[in-house]
């Protein structure tokens, strides 16, 4: 689950880590009002205008702009609230942007010049360990960095039974070439980074930039939160978090119907239940010759009410050409999977594609005739190979 900027910010100052302060706004005049609090607290006198949406680089997609008075903050906040920001990880529809957050100023004039870094944790599952990544190169061109320079970006590795040692948050502190009270400044920073990151079992942090100011502090300026699902059982304050208005429609609905669903680009929609089920179907789909359009389990309780909405939002894909549903009969009864499919099918009145079923397990038979003498588009199979030259057959 991705947090908002505001939101990763907030849970990394419950950990000490600092950050750029700011104020979440709606509107133009909450956006004033953000800007004078921020001044009254923080003697900014200039205010940065940040769209609040789950994508990389809105900098680059006009997102982030700088407002050194109040007339431009005002036209900066109502050009940003509202627009649809297309930034390279959106569509090109881009994203609707709700809200923006105001935050101070933090690149003012000082002993030395403000410098940027790059830090993230995450997991390396090759190794089976959290990594924290470093650069001495942060900002708006880290993926660049990355690829033209690689040898500038550093990796620390932390052992999960002893976790993250003081000798390793030295060692990043001296590899971005710091020293004095910025040196210090840095070793607490990522020492309380480590600890926020799996304190809240996160699956990726990543500050860019982490600022070193002009009078030497580190601060979080930019901040990117990814919870793991998995987890947020224990963490019912932070699944409370989750903005449903940045993700696609059709997952937030699948995951109200206890539907696992993720979209694909192929033109063969599959409905399985079982995720290691899933992934045969979509190796049968491709040996078919023709290419997945989703991924889809339906659980061990694919009742009518459930297989029409999975019926629905498969076929909300324009590029879907065929319907792969393959049931295995363990949990749930292969009639009762049957009966599903052709009352959710007269339910739904025309399906414009045809739908290949195959069943295995319990009842299987007695699913094949339901199927069989239900009259609908609906072909039955009873092997793996059968279902594949079947999907061939449909789609040419």
């Amino acid at each position: 689950m991705n947090l908002h900027e505001y939101q990763s910010k907030e849970i990394l100052s419950r950990y000490g880590v600092a950050t750029q302060r700011g104020i979440l706004a709606n509107d133009v005049d909450e956006a004033v009002a953000a800007a004078e609090k921020l001044t009254a607290e923080t003697g900014t006198q200039g205010w940065v205008v940040k769209a609040q949406v789950h994508a990389g680089g809105r900098g680059k997609g006009g997102g982030v702009k700088f407002s050194p008075n109040m007339e431009k903050l005002k036209e900066n906040a109502g050009n940003i609230i509202g627009m649809h920001l297309v930034t390279p990880q959106t569509s090109k529809e881009g994203k609707l942007v709700n809200s923006v957050l105001i935050a101070e100023d933090v690149y003012y004039p000082g002993a030395s010049e403000p410098k940027e870094f790059y830090i993230s944790v995450l997991l390396d599952r090759a190794q089976g360990r959290n990594t924290i990544v470093y650069s001495t190169e942060g900002g708006m061109d880290i993926e660049h960095v990355a690829e033209t320079t690689p040898h500038l970006i550093h990796k620390e590795t932390v052992d999960p039974e002893l976790g993250l040692l003081p000798f390793q948050a030295r060692k990043i502190a001296f590899n971005l070439g710091l020293s004095g009270a910025a040196f210090k400044e840095m070793v607490k920073f990522i020492t309380s980074l480590y600890n926020a990151y799996t304190g809240i079992d996160a699956s990726l942090f990543e500050i860019n930039p982490v600022l070193k100011t002009s009078d030497d502090k580190i601060i979080a300026v930019d901040a990117k939160v990814t919870l793991d699902n998995n987890a947020l059982f224990r963490h019912k304050d932070l699944a409370e978090l989750r903005d449903t208005r940045e993700e696609d429609p059709m997952d937030v609905e699948a995951g109200k119907a206890g539907l696992n669903f993720v979209k694909l680009d192929g033109n063969v929609a599959c409905m399985v239940n079982g995720a290691g089920l899933a992934m045969a179907t979509m190796d049968i789909i491709k040996l078919s010759g023709g290419n997945p359009a989703n991924f889809l389990d339906v659980g061990g309780t694919a009742d009518a009410q459930r297989v029409q909405t999975a019926f629905d939002i498969i076929l909300r894909d324009p590029n879907v050409k065929a319907i792969l549903i393959n049931i295995f009969g363990g949990i749930v009864r292969c009639d009762r999977v049957a009966q599903g499919v052709v009352d959710a099918y007269k339910a739904m009145g025309n399906i414009p594609v045809p739908i290949i079923v195959r069943l295995q397990g319990t009842n299987a038979a007695e699913a094949k005739k339901l199927i069989d003498e239900s009259g609908l588009n609906v072909y039955s199979a009873i092997t793996l190979e059968e279902a594949a030259n079947k999907v061939k057959e449909v789609i040419g």
